[in-house]
């Protein structure tokens, strides 16, 4: 193998790899939305158990920094994963 083959496949290689490197930025940030939504969803399976069944007592004081008067609104990564539903819906 000569100069002139190494310096074809090193090209070839780098196009190759400019190419897929979106998809793979976008894989792995789709793995990271959907990691955060199953904590999420986690939280709220926690919440929602009466305090008999949670072995984990919250305190009262933590609960009341958190509580508001004014409804919220929902996160980046809910509004995410709902638009992503309604595209599997339609898409299916």
């Amino acid at each position: 193998m000569n100069a002139h083959d190494a310096l074809n496949t090193l090209a070839v290689l780098g196009v190759f790899l400019l190419m897929a490197l979106p998809s793979l930025i976008g894989h792995a940030h789709d793995r990271r939305i959907d990691r955060q939504l199953r904590e999420a969803e986690r939280g709220q399976q926690l919440s929602s158990r009466s305090p008999a069944q949670d072995p984990v007592r919250v305190p009262a004081q933590d609960l009341a920094q958190n509580s508001s008067s004014k409804e919220t609104e929902p996160s980046t990564a809910t509004w995410y994963a709902e638009g992503r539903r309604s595209k599997k819906l339609v898409s299916s």
